[in-house]
């Protein structure tokens, strides 16, 4: 029991050695880099951008994927131009997604419209893994 232990033990620094390096490399890829990996999902999305923008541009200074995706589907089940939803939310001095389109959208139902978004986003993400 006490090699079984010692040998845990070892196997666990190695571990933590591992995930501490290499285990967060991945996530600290731009959504911009995982989507020109993952063209699946990069192509579904180009869908709802406006023409002429990919998705890898629509991602470039958004925080994670997740975020970005679920501000495309914003744009596109709200009709707002996608270029002011971003410089809201991934701009200078940016605010969350839900206060944007409180002041992009006026009168709509911004949490629900949010949910919807973000349960769109885990979809995608979930279908084009």
């Amino acid at each position: 029991m006490g090699a079984g232990h010692a040998n845990s033990g070892a196997a666990d620094a190695g571990n933590r050695g591992s995930a501490g390096q290499m285990g967060t490399a991945p996530e600290r890829k731009s959504p911009s880099e995982l989507l020109t990996q993952n063209t699946k999902l990069s192509s579904n999305l180009d869908k709802l951008l406006p023409q002429g923008m990919t998705a890898q541009q629509a991602c470039s200074g958004f925080k994670n994927l997740g975020e970005c995706v679920a501000a495309i589907h914003v744009a596109h089940n709200l009709d707002i131009p996608f270029a002011d939803l971003k410089n809201k939310v991934a701009g200078t001095g940016s605010e969350s997604l839900g206060k944007a389109i409180q002041s992009l959208k006026p009168g709509v139902d911004a949490n629900g419209e949010l949910k919807r978004a973000k349960r769109q986003a885990k979809d995608d993400l979930a279908s084009a893994s």
